[in-house]
């Protein structure tokens, strides 16, 4: 629903994730389009509205006249919409709310701590870097250990859950990964580098059965060293999520940069499922059940 030319330009203005086309279509399989500057996705009876605009400041009174505009137009049974405030005619309406704040590394303004540089190092003699572009059954393994020990948020899970889809058929994408001697998968990483001005963080993850030190550490290192091989000064860390995770990006020099709320709404949907129902149908995960909210 886009022409090339309008992709190009959103990936030239584009500053948080949600604006990498290529990785939204990957994943929600939904439609892409832009109403005025605000880009969007649909399919069947759902819509995503990224509220953050491509051109100058997000504005309310702006976003909710977008927001009014694609509700109209599209008549979504569901609403999922991002954006650094919720407008306000959904405020009362939100079935799911989260916020949080995305994270960003100036990697020239960054200079690594001693010890964590040292600790790096280390890593580094007893691990091998590889780069790539797919996911095989070692990341899948480690997907699931990680899914099954961890209390993730259910977006968050279900992202995991689809990046062998998504990595495998992204031009943009790029898996690191770290091995130990024995070439046994210890730690990997995805990184997106569609957008012009930053490389976006996606995810990662390490083995527990396979455990290095400081392997995550490594890759951050090497996601670095590929950001500014392509030109690139800023890394977009993408969200807190948790504790554990925003001391990881912090330890590195991330700092909160941009306000993040999640809205989930419904319009007298006659069929009721969640965004994590919608990803998991899309990728091969079947729900009896929808949870009610």
């Amino acid at each position: 629903m886009i022409t090339s030319a309008e992709e190009a330009y959103i990936l030239t203005k584009a500053y948080v994730p949600e604006h990498i086309v290529s990785l939204m279509t990957l994943i929600s399989k939904g439609d892409p389009f832009l109403a005025e500057d605000y880009l969007g996705f649909v399919k069947d009876n759902w819509l995503i509205l990224v509220g953050y605009p491509l051109e100058g400041n997000f504005s309310q009174g702006r976003c909710e006249r977008i927001l009014e505009q694609t509700v109209e137009t599209f008549r979504p049974e569901v609403l999922w919409f991002i954006g650094p405030e919720v407008p306000s005619p959904l405020t009362d309406s939100c079935k799911e709310r989260q916020t949080d704040q995305y994270y960003t590394l100036d990697i020239e303004q960054t200079k690594i701590k001693p010890s964590l540089q040292r600790a790096v190092d280390k890593a580094s003699e007893k691990l091998i870097i590889e780069r790539g572009h797919s996911i095989g059954k070692e990341h899948e393994a480690l997907i699931s250990e990680l899914i099954k020990r961890g209390k993730l948020p259910d977006r968050v899970r279900e992202l995991y859950r689809a990046m062998p889809d998504y990595v495998g058929r992204s031009s943009s994408a790029w898996m690191l990964n770290a091995r130990d001697n024995k070439g046994r998968l210890c730690a990997f990483t995805v990184v997106e580098l569609g957008a012009k001005d930053f490389s976006a963080y996606i995810l990662g993850s390490h083995s527990k059965k396979h455990y290095a030190p400081h392997a995550s550490d490594l890759l951050f290192l090497e996601m670095i060293n590929l950001t500014r091989e392509h030109g690139k000064n800023t890394i977009n860390l993408g969200l807190g999520v948790n504790e554990g995770i925003r001391r990881f990006k912090e330890k590195w020099g991330g700092k909160p940069f941009l306000a993040y709320e999640f809205c989930e709404s419904r319009y007298g949907a006659a069929r009721k499922f969640s965004l994590t129902d919608a990803l998991m149908g899309t990728f091969g995960y079947t729900k009896n059940v929808a949870r009610g909210r």
